[in-house]
């Protein structure tokens, strides 16, 4: 056998040992594959944003309540939780509620209106202090980290097209599969 032979042989058998319920040919490997990096940076981004709010604040808060915090303070207008159920492609909206209310005890956001007329959320003078201090570090650290992988190329815009567009496929069937499969 050839060396080539060989390295196709040995290639092959790596393929099939990648193989499982999940991805039973190349293209569900692949599909498999960046779906756990897909799960994998959602993780690693949460630790993140929840280490570098800790760094800035000293306090303890999750990735998701730093995401909140960021999407209220986002161009300095109020926000409802439907805006911020939308914005971040979420529908637990208790669980939206609780990361808002220890938002508030933090004092980094304020609610006003009623249920009636609505209830917005906005960020304190502490939640916008907070918010630029955040972007400071983020700045100074992540970015810095992220320049070299990035800038020279037009990759961090390319991922974010090709993510958007793996957003749609997926928003797509879990419309066919709530519509057409899902078993009551």
């Amino acid at each position: 056998m050839t060396k080539p032979e060989q390295e196709s042989e040995k290639s092959e058998r790596a393929a099939q040992q990648h193989r499982w319920h999940l991805a039973t040919d190349d293209f569900g490997v692949e599909i498999t594959d960046l779906e756990y990096a897909v799960m994998r940076v959602y993780q690693s981004f949460l630790r993140w944003q929840s280490e570098c709010l800790a760094a800035v604040t000293g306090i303890n808060l999750s990735g998701q309540e730093n995401t909140l915090l960021h999407i209220i303070r986002m161009h300095d207008r109020p926000k409802t939780i439907r805006d911020l159920a939308q914005m971040t492609n979420r529908q637990d909206i208790p669980n939206i509620q609780y990361d808002l209310r220890k938002l508030l005890k933090a004092g980094l956001i304020d609610k006003y209106g009623t249920a009636r007329t609505g209830i917005y959320y906005v960020t304190t003078e502490q939640g916008v202090r907070v918010c630029e201090d955040f972007a400071k570090l983020r700045s100074e650290i992540l970015l810095e980290s992220a320049r070299p992988e990035f800038d020279s190329k037009p990759d961090a815009g390319n991922i974010t097209s090709r993510l958007e567009q793996l957003e749609k496929v997926y928003e797509s069937a879990t419309r066919e599969i709530t519509t057409f499969h899902r078993r009551r």
